[in-house]
């Protein structure tokens, strides 16, 4: 089984004025025979809080791979890519560029996403878009990748 961890940033959701659907839709998203969800948080739009979330669920929990959800745009509270980058020792480019490369072909909006992936020990962290619609059209782009991911990042072969 693969351990996910799920971070929500939203400021909302963190002062519970609203309910937390795309954390949701993460956990409805991913396959049960496949992916366990081993930690969910959800953290006000601060970058040193994002930071915190995502090195305990990398470094302590130890799961394989964390999801974010929200904090992605161009919005001025928006810093989920940049407290993904500075906790990551390595970045996977290739991941943020196909879910965008696929949300484009539905929506414009898609180009202002500014999700990052990246690595973390040996933990991969993806920042997914804030809304339910664009995390479960994200998540179906990079699902089936996802279980060779961990085997590389767990020694595995190519």
């Amino acid at each position: 089984m693969i351990k996910v961890a799920i971070l929500t940033v939203s400021d909302s959701c963190s002062q519970q004025k609203r309910e937390d659907v795309s954390g949701q839709t993460i956990k409805n998203v991913l396959p049960d025979d496949k992916f366990e969800i081993c930690e969910y948080k959800i953290a006000a739009d601060e970058i040193e809080g994002i930071k915190e979330a995502l090195t305990n669920f990398s470094d302590d929990v130890k799961a394989d791979i964390v999801l974010t959800t929200g904090g992605t745009g161009p919005g001025p509270r928006d810093v989920t890519p940049e407290a993904t980058a500075e906790v990551c020792q390595k970045m996977v480019p290739g991941l943020a560029e196909a879910m965008r490369s696929e949300g484009l072909k539905k929506t414009q909006n898609a180009m202002l996403s500014r999700g990052v992936a990246g690595i973390r020990g040996h933990t991969l962290i993806i920042n997914l878009p804030g809304s339910p619609k664009g995390v479960k059209e994200s998540l179906d782009v990079i699902l089936d990748v996802l279980p060779h991911a961990v085997d590389m990042l767990q020694g595995g072969g190519h």
